[in-house]
């Protein structure tokens, strides 16, 4: 369904070019269910941006349904049925959470409020809320994920989607997540998360910018957790978030 061949990335910073991406070759199959892990800074989210747009690469090919959509805008791909979902959701003043469902629902067969209520949010108490600082960060990343869920892409980018999400909503939102997958949609989710690892069919693993492994979960996460600088996040010194497979 959506293929990403030969992508190199380079992005300025401080007014110098940078290689973030080398050489990275994907194709991820309708039906299946795939998660991008690895370290930080090594290139997960970007790899996930340039499929849906929001960074155009250096070099290399984005391939949607046998077409090639490199030039596509954010919003053709949206259109055409590609999702995603950032790990930290822009804030919209002036916006309602219901604009940003109907908004959404423009691009899906039917949507209700009913993907409010599955990711644990009152209807009559978030529809009217507005997107901006009276939202908190959890409420904030819970509302994107009912947006995407309700335009109901064929292709779902998930970004980190346990960020700053509460460990009984984390166990939800696996729920939501899983039971919302389809066999005509590619589901992706960047994740270090291993009860989300455990659920995808393949893990890819990116590391420096490159696939550095893939393959089915049974083989490949062994691989991964005997090789990993770390065993958990808070190993790795992030704060402020809340990891089920963390040992205390």
């Amino acid at each position: 369904m959506l293929s990403l061949e030969n992508i190199n990335l380079e992005l300025e910073v401080e007014e110098r070019r940078v290689p973030i991406l080398h050489d990275i070759n994907l194709q991820l199959e309708a039906g299946k269910m795939y998660a991008l892990t690895g370290p930080n800074g090594s290139g997960k989210s970007s790899v996930a941006r340039v499929a849906m747009g929001i960074y155009k690469q250096t070099a290399g090919k984005v391939i949607y349904n046998g077409e090639e959509i490199s030039d596509w805008s954010i919003s053709e791909r949206a259109r055409r049925g590609i999702g995603y979902a950032f790990q930290h959701p822009p804030r919209f003043k002036g916006m309602l959470v219901k604009d940003m469902l109907e908004l959404a629902m423009k691009y899906a067969d039917s949507a209700n409020c009913q993907v409010l209520r599955d990711i644990g949010l009152c209807p009559d108490d978030y529809i009217e809320r507005a997107l901006d600082n009276s939202l908190s960060g959890g409420e904030i990343k819970r509302i994107e994920i009912a947006t995407l869920l309700a335009q109901d892409p064929k292709v779902r980018i998930f970004d980190e989607p346990e960020a700053g999400i509460d460990l009984w909503s984390f166990e939800q939102l696996i729920d939501v997540i899983g039971s919302s997958h389809r066999e005509d949609a590619t589901t992706v989710i960047i994740s270090h998360q291993e009860k989300i690892l455990n659920m995808v069919d393949e893990i890819v693993l990116i590391k420096d910018g490159t696939v550095s492994m893939r393959g089915d979960r049974k083989t490949i996460w062994p691989q991964i957790k005997e090789s990993a600088e770390c065993s958990c996040r808070n190993d790795c010194r992030l704060e402020g978030e809340i990891y089920a497979d963390c040992p205390r």
